[in-house]
């Protein structure tokens, strides 16, 4: 029987070089996913050409939606490799193909300079942006999980998500400034391309940092025995299939919350409420600054109380809190923020929760792969179609009220798979 890496083996802190490996791939990738979503509206005067704005802004978050259908398949693309031959490689993969796609997307020629050839392109590099994101934070969880001791391995995972929000506020801060100082003519125009450029130094980055590492004591441990799965997907759906279908509901209000409230919003405070672009974007950066710096506590506190139990209160702020909260978007300015900043910390909690619970529920062998397929199945079916979904259901209702329905239903799902899960807090991580 295959020896396992007990937390004694393991530095009681983890180093600083590794937290910013698990990092800074989620930073890339939020920071590109979350511009996209600010600046949808643009785009879609760009490379949607419809007499209809608003079917031109559907057809704009349809494609947003699409690169989430792929993320399952860059899921079991990246986990194979990840579990098969270390998660250092594939890590660094897939932080340099989504630095490209997201730079190609910055210097597209519009759909006025090369007609519907520009729209394909656009959903190509969605398409690429996708399949990178499947491999990525998967990966991510894993390579930390994997470092971290086990009396504080929710706060160290939590690091991993907290990358992600700093990069959808990083986004943020950059839409919010450009809209600033550009003017909304210049930003139109050609300023929207900026951001989406920024992602290639980001990308480099992030290649410095992850070529620069080992791998993790679990996988080499794993590599050292022989115990590596041959096909770890097929291995996955005969062992491990009921904590993957718990992974994928417990995922299912973090992704449909996180682009509910931290993309969305900012979409749903210009067009239903009439707040303009600069109070909508400045109060996304609120939203996600605040909630980045509770996301630590929020895994720390999994440390002390559980995973569980952290799961199941998010679940029941995700029912109880997104009808009022919506309705607080047309009371004024200021109660719109605070309303936004408190829908956000409901994703600050499951994301300060999810990937130490993730690591939990897959042994080594199948661990990239468990955490990547499980995530991104969740992402397909509740991420990227929020946006879309919450604009539609606005449209054919009338409500302005209406997303928070979305909301509450993903949240029942997950409230449901948090009730199934067992607690692992503090459990040594399984090899085999």
């Amino acid at each position: 029987m295959t020896d396992t890496v007990h937390s004694a083996e393991l530095p009681r802190k983890i180093s600083p070089r590794v937290i910013a490996a698990g990092a800074v791939g989620s930073v890339v990738e939020y920071f590109d996913f979350a511009v996209y979503g600010y600046v949808a509206t643009i785009l879609a005067t760009h490379f949607f050409v419809s007499s209809d704005s608003d079917a031109a802004l559907l057809a704009t978050l349809a494609t947003f939606a699409l690169a989430f259908v792929l993320r399952p398949v860059g899921g079991i693309v990246f986990g194979h490799f990840g579990d098969r031959y270390g998660r250092k490689n594939a890590l660094a993969a897939t932080v340099v193909l989504m630095a490209v796609a997201s730079g190609l997307i910055g210097v597209l020629p519009t759909y006025a300079a090369m007609g519907v050839g520009a729209t394909a392109l656009l959903v190509l590099a969605r398409c690429v942006q996708g399949i990178a994101a499947g491999g990525e934070l998967g990966g991510a969880a894993s390579f930390v999980a994997e470092h971290s001791p086990n009396a504080r391995r929710g706060l160290y995972c939590s690091t991993t998500q907290t990358g992600a929000l700093a990069g959808a506020l990083l986004a943020a801060l950059a839409v919010s400034l450009l809209n600033t100082t550009l003017g909304a003519s210049a930003m139109s125009d050609w300023g929207w391309r900026l951001p989406f450029l920024v992602a290639i130094p980001l990308g480099v980055v992030g290649l410095w940092i992850r070529s620069r590492l080992s791998d993790t004591p679990h996988f080499r441990q794993v590599e050292k025995q022989g115990e590596k799965a041959q096909a770890p997907v097929v291995e996955m759906f005969r062992a491990h299939a009921g904590n993957l279908a718990r992974c994928v509901a417990l995922s299912i209000l973090l992704f449909s919350a996180y682009y509910v409230f931290y993309v969305y919003v900012s979409i749903h405070l210009q067009k239903v409420t009439g707040l303009s672009a600069g109070v909508a974007f400045w109060s996304t950066t609120a939203t996600l600054a605040v909630s980045t710096l509770c996301m630590p506590a929020f895994g720390a506190l999994t440390d002390r109380v559980g995973r569980k139990p952290v799961f199941i209160g998010a679940s029941i702020a995700g029912l109880l809190l997104p009808v009022p909260g919506f309705m607080l978007f047309d009371a004024g300015t200021g109660w719109a923020v605070l309303s936004h900043i408190v829908l956000g910390l409901i994703d600050a909690a499951l994301m300060g929760a999810a990937f130490s619970t993730f690591a939990e529920l897959f042994p080594t062998r199948v661990r990239y792969t468990g955490i990547a397929l499980g995530f991104n199945i969740g992402s397909a079916v509740a991420g990227g179609s929020a946006p879309y979904i919450c604009t539609w259901l606005v449209d054919v209702t009338g409500s302005s009220v209406a997303p928070a329905w979305f909301v509450m239903a993903t949240a029942l799902i997950t409230l449901v798979g948090a009730f199934t899960l067992r607690e692992t807090s503090g459990t040594e991580l399984r090899d085999v």
